[in-house]
C-alpha cells in the first residue's frame, strides 16, 4: 500500500474466534457487511466443518465454514467472542496469529489484577491489563488510535455508563452517594447455551432479579465513573436489549436546563447516541425495541424536583452497542479507519419483540 493510499482504502483479515455464538454470529454479519474486514476465519469447537449458515440461519449466504480454534489462521485482527477466561489463557496465541486482538469476554476490561481478584477469579496474564483499551469510543475514543488489544465493554455496564457519563462530565452527580441503577435485560445476554433459566417455558412472561446485588459490571462502572451504584440486573421476556434505569439524588439544585446542557454537551456529535427525552410520540423515552439490531444507543432523562432526584434512562441492544457492534466501533477507531464503517443500520419499525 503507498503512502498516499488512506487506510479505508485498505482491505483487512479477519477471524471470529467462537464464531458459532449469538455475538460471534453478530461479528460475522457486521464483518460481512464491513468495507474494509475480509473474513478468513470463524472457528467452533462444537461445529467444526459446518457451514456458518448452519448455525446462523442470516448468514446462510457467507461462504464460510467453521473451523477448530486449534487451527487458527495468521490474520490482521482476531476477535474473540470466547467465555470469560478463554483469552486470558489464550492471549499468547493470539497474538502469534494477529497483529490487534479485539476481545468480546471480560477478560480485559478491568485495570488491575487486584480488581479481578474481587468480582471473578483472578487473571492468569495480568502483564497484559495495562495494555488493553476499552472499547467504548464515548468514553475511550482518544486512547483507541494505535491499540492492539481492545477489550469490549459489558452490556450493563455499556447502558449504564452511557446514561449517567453526562452528569458525570457536567459535575452533576457531585458528591452523591446514592445512584440506584436497575437495569432489565434479555434472553441473549445469557447467551447460546443459556442454560434452563434461558429455555422459553422458564424465560416466557417474567421480570426475574438475577443479580439483586453484586454484579460483576458494577467493577466497569466504578472504574470509569469514579463511583459507586446500587446495581441490580433483572432478566425479561425479551430476546435482544439492555435498558437501565438510574436513580440519582445529587447534591445541589439541579434544572432541566442542566440536564439538556450536560446531554447534548456529551453526545450532540457522538454518532451513534440519540437523546429521548420525553418528546412526543409512542416512544418517549428509550427503548431496547427501536435500537434492536443497531449500534445505537438512546438516553433520556426526567427531573423530579419534589425528591430531589433525576432519573436517567438508557436502551441498547446487547449484542450490539453492548457487545459485537462495540467491538467493531473500537477496531474501527484503533484502525484508522471510518468509525462508522459497517455499522450503518439504523433499525425497523415497527419490528418484534427485540
Amino acid at each position: 500500500m503507498s503512502e498516499d493510499t488512506p487506510i479505508d482504502s485498505e482491505t483487512l483479515s479477519a477471524a471470529v474466534i467462537g464464531g458459532s455464538g449469538f455475538t460471534g454470529g453478530e461479528l460475522l454479519r457486521l464483518l460481512a457487511g464491513h468495507p474494509n474486514f475480509e473474513i478468513a476465519q470463524a472457528t467452533s469447537r462444537s461445529y467444526d466443518n459446518k457451514t456458518v449458515g448452519s448455525v446462523h440461519p442470516n448468514l446462510r449466504g457467507l461462504d464460510l465454514r467453521f473451523s477448530s480454534p486449534e487451527d487458527l489462521d495468521s490474520v490482521d485482527v482476531l476477535f474473540a467472542a470466547t467465555p470469560h477466561g478463554v483469552s486470558m489463557g489464550q492471549i499468547d496465541e493470539f497474538f502469534d496469529h494477529a497483529d490487534t486482538v479485539v476481545d468480546l469476554s471480560a477478560d480485559f476490561r478491568l485495570n488491575t489484577e487486584a480488581q479481578y481478584e474481587e468480582y471473578y477469579d483472578g487473571h492468569s496474564a495480568p502483564e497484559y491489563l495495562d495494555r488493553s483499551v476499552y472499547a467504548l469510543p464515548e468514553l475511550t475514543r482518544e486512547a483507541l488510535p494505535g491499540a492492539d488489544l481492545i477489550a469490549s465493554g459489558g452490556c450493563n455496564a455499556t447502558a449504564t455508563i452511557l446514561g449517567l457519563k453526562p452528569l458525570f462530565d457536567a459535575d452533576i452527580l457531585g458528591g452523591s452517594e446514592d445512584i440506584v441503577v436497575d437495569v432489565k435485560v434479555g434472553s441473549s445476554e445469557g447467551g447460546a447455551g443459556g442454560g434452563p433459566a434461558s429455555s422459553h417455558p422458564e424465560r416466557s412472561g417474567i421480570v426475574r432479579p438475577y443479580a439483586p446485588i453484586g454484579h460483576r459490571h458494577e467493577a466497569e462502572i466504578e472504574q470509569f465513573l469514579g463511583l459507586s451504584v446500587s446495581f441490580t440486573v433483572h432478566a425479561v421476556d425479551m430476546i435482544r436489549g439492555a435498558s437501565a434505569t438510574c436513580h440519582v439524588f445529587p447534591d445541589g439544585p439541579v434544572s432541566k436546563g442542566d440536564l439538556w446542557t450536560a446531554y447534548r454537551g456529551s453526545y450532540e456529535d457522538e454518532p451513534f447516541m440519540r437523546l429521548v427525552a420525553g418528546g412526543g410520540g409512542v416512544y418517549r423515552y428509550p427503548e431496547p425495541k427501536a435500537v434492536a439490531g443497531t449500534n445505537y444507543g438512546e438516553v433520556g432523562f426526567e427531573l423530579d424536583p419534589s425528591n430531589k432526584r433525576i432519573v436517567v434512562f438508557s436502551a441498547i441492544d446487547n449484542m450490539m452497542k453492548g457487545s459485537a457492534g462495540q467491538a467493531i466501533h473500537g477496531a474501527n477507531v484503533a484502525l484508522g479507519l471510518e468509525e462508522t464503517a459497517g455499522l450503518d443500520f439504523i433499525g425497523l419499525h415497527p419490528v418484534g419483540a427485540p
